[in-house]
């Protein structure tokens, strides 16, 4: 009987483990980096051991650290959860060998299917050997570990090599393997996976399939159970197949068989030893705890003949700190508040006051929604994104929502080139715009040395906002029966609630503020300063980092004076365990270079300057959607230059920023 769980992760998921356990009355160990001494996770646990150190080479992907820590603390079992060691077999040996459980697959079974080329042998599909211009588009991918990282993928011979070098750096980076292979690209294929557990009798479960399709850098997004649109014969076609991958190898626990499908044709992928991060949509629909099952089977009970009855509809989507429309950069700071309506499951690894920092992946949370019927769950899920409060760093909360309502989405029709269709539509700045009047509103009443408003009229007063890259400029005025907008009702007004009407139309804003950061309802804004400072500018060319990160590497040749083709990587930053490429944007020289390998920089820390030439022009290039361009901006938290219609209570203009670079990877 296992008394005691060391958690060999950190955030979401470490939470989510010891939440199980407390219901079974597990005492549980959390192990913590030093850039995670007061994180959740560890403040969840009933006690804490320290890895020194914060990059997860040095913490978490120390098998060796992991294992002293459970029998320092007296565990004496232990759970990987999922990403770091968690498809590691000689790190399930050493736990094994040190006397302790391991709640997970025999390591024979992780050697087999952890390593993605010999699972794909053993199930008689062989990776490439040589790539060809008849093969193209490919898929770089990692042999080993999950996440998107280590995947790039390759539509011209010409940039295979490069590519390959990326992934395996970030690749070795993320899992300690730099191993890599390359296999055919299927286009806007569904990826569909089944969810398998096993015991140590050989009963093997197929509990369900899921549809994991809606992805950015290879990286799920959205993901529901069951499936949608699947035909039987090809729901059981893809239970039989999981049931034997599992087979063959002597599996035991919880694992997930994953599936590219195209029309009624299953392609396998990989097998993936652990649980997922989707894991509580099948929890959801089966009505299963997969972490309770997990421990029972490694306890050595046995599982029922046949699994439970699935039930309704589940659908969850991943709360990223990134901004989608800065081609998916992460985003860090202190999350001031994160609060979802209680009708959906919220599994997170963060609260109130916590910092988001560089080191780790940027996902705060997913949040889970269950009902009768698929079209119930979207709409609940979506309305629940919609209503939550969410201070802080930049998310991907609006694109959530509108993905959610996507008429491809609500009709089941998506695939996994879903955000190559439609991400600039999904991204496109909707602001309220009333809500810098709401925010000006309530600063006004804060600041007042009265705490109301003046009983004499007044002339116009004026506040400056930004809100996704446009520069509002609202007025306003006190009079004797409070303030008065043009066009705007004020009903009500004070620091904290201010209610508007315009056009018959009544709307509510509960405002906070969090330095120059201030949210009306769900707008985020920023308050301008009222004299823009001369020194925030750049020299045209300027690269400024877009995110936190690390200087990883500068690309062979990149001095100053050397020329510079437009869209030609110069360096890489490496931020919450992606790389994401610095490209020169436009073809000139390199005028200034101040970025220096390992060196750690901070958002619009300069880190070189491009002198465009003038007879060449700065070509024609994109980003690719499967790593971020990383082409630096001024501002990664603030959009583009432009301009919007807003009511006559504002005037808006664009911000006062240097321009943006033009987007970096050409095709």
């Amino acid at each position: 009987m296992i008394t005691s769980v060391l958690v060999a992760n950190r955030g979401e998921i470490a939470c989510r483990i010891a939440r199980t356990c407390r219901d079974l009355g597990i005492r549980t160990v959390a192990v913590h980096s030093d850039a995670d001494a007061d994180a959740l996770h560890t403040r969840a646990a009933d006690t804490a051991v320290r890895l020194p150190g914060s990059a997860p080479a040095d913490t978490y992907l120390r098998g060796d650290l992991i294992v002293k820590a459970a029998l320092a603390a007296g565990a004496d079992a232990v759970h990987p959860g999922y990403g770091f060691l968690s498809e590691n077999a000689d790190f399930a040996r050493a736990v094994q060998d040190a006397g302790l459980v391991w709640i997970g697959p025999p390591p024979e079974a992780i050697e087999a299917m952890a390593s993605k080329t010999r699972a794909k042998r053993l199930m008689g599909v062989a990776p490439l050997t040589e790539v060809t211009e008849a093969d193209l588009p490919v898929l770089v991918k990692a042999a080993a570990g999950g996440g998107g990282r280590g995947m790039r993928v390759v539509r011209a011979l010409a940039d295979l090599d490069a590519e390959l070098d990326a992934a395996r750096a970030e690749a070795a980076s993320a899992f300690g393997d730099g191993e890599v292979f390359a296999e055919p690209y299927l286009e806007n294929g569904r990826h569909v996976e089944v969810q398998v557990l096993a015991d140590t009798r050989g009963t093997v479960w197929a509990l369900g399939t899921r549809d994991c399709s809606l992805q950015r850098r290879h990286q799920k997004v959205i993901e529901e159970a069951p499936a949608p649109g699947l035909t039987d014969a090809l729901t059981e076609e893809l239970h039989t197949l999981a049931v034997r991958a599992a087979r063959a190898v002597g599996y035991v626990g919880a694992g997930t068989v994953e599936f590219l499908v195209a029309g009624e044709r299953a392609h396998f992928l990989e097998m993936n030893t652990r649980l997922q991060v989707e894991h509580p949509v099948t929890e959801e629909v089966f009505g299963v705890d997969l972490v309770a099952e997990q421990i029972r089977v490694a306890e050595g009970h046995a599982l029922d003949p046949e699994p439970p009855a699935p039930r309704g509809h589940a659908v969850e989507a991943r709360l990223y700190a990134e901004d989608p429309a800065r081609d998916w950069a992460p985003q860090t700071g202190r999350l001031y508040r994160l609060a979802v309506p209680g009708a959906v499951r919220l599994d997170t690894g963060y609260t109130d006051g916590d910092d988001i920092g560089v080191h780790y992946d940027p996902m705060l949370a997913k949040v889970v929604a269950h009902a009768p019927t698929r079209a119930e769950a979207v709409r609940k899920l979506a309305a629940a994104l919609e209503r939550a409060v969410i201070h802080g760093p930049v998310t991907n909360r609006d694109l959530l929502v509108r993905s959610l309502r996507h008429e491809e989405f609500t009709q089941g029709r998506m695939d996994t080139g879903f955000y190559d269709r439609h991400l600039a539509a999904l991204t496109a700045p909707a602001a309220d715009p009333y809500a810098p009047l709401a925010a000006a509103l309530a600063d006004a009443h804060g600041r007042s040395r009265f705490g109301g408003w003046r009983n004499v009229p007044s002339q116009p007063q004026v506040k400056r906002y930004a809100v996704n890259g446009q520069e509002h400029e609202v007025r306003y005025r006190h009079t004797r029966t409070g303030p008065a907008a043009d066009g705007v009702t004020v009903v009500h007004a004070d620091a904290r609630l201010v209610v508007l009407e315009a056009d018959g139309v009544r709307r509510s804003y509960e405002v906070s503020r969090y330095g120059d950061r201030v949210y009306a309802g769900p707008t985020a804004l920023t308050v301008l300063p009222r004299f823009p400072d001369p020194e925030a500018d750049h020299a045209p060319g300027s690269l400024l980092a877009p995110m936190p990160g690390t200087v990883v590497r500068i690309a062979e040749g990149v001095t100053e004076g050397a020329p510079v083709e437009a869209g030609r990587p110069l360096l890489w930053l490496e931020a919450m365990k992606m790389q994401h490429r610095i490209t020169a944007p436009a073809t000139g020289t390199l005028t200034a270079l101040h970025a220096t390998e390992g060196q750690q920089v901070e958002p619009g820390t300069l880190l070189a300057v491009v002198e465009e030439n003038p007879l060449r022009g700065a070509g024609n290039c994109a980003s690719e959607p499967h790593e971020p361009a990383g082409t630096a901006r001024p501002n990664a938290s603030e959009g583009a230059r432009g301009t919007a219609r807003n009511p006559k209570t504002s005037r808006t203009r664009p911000t006062t920023q240097a321009p943006l670079p033009k987007e970096p990877t050409c095709r």
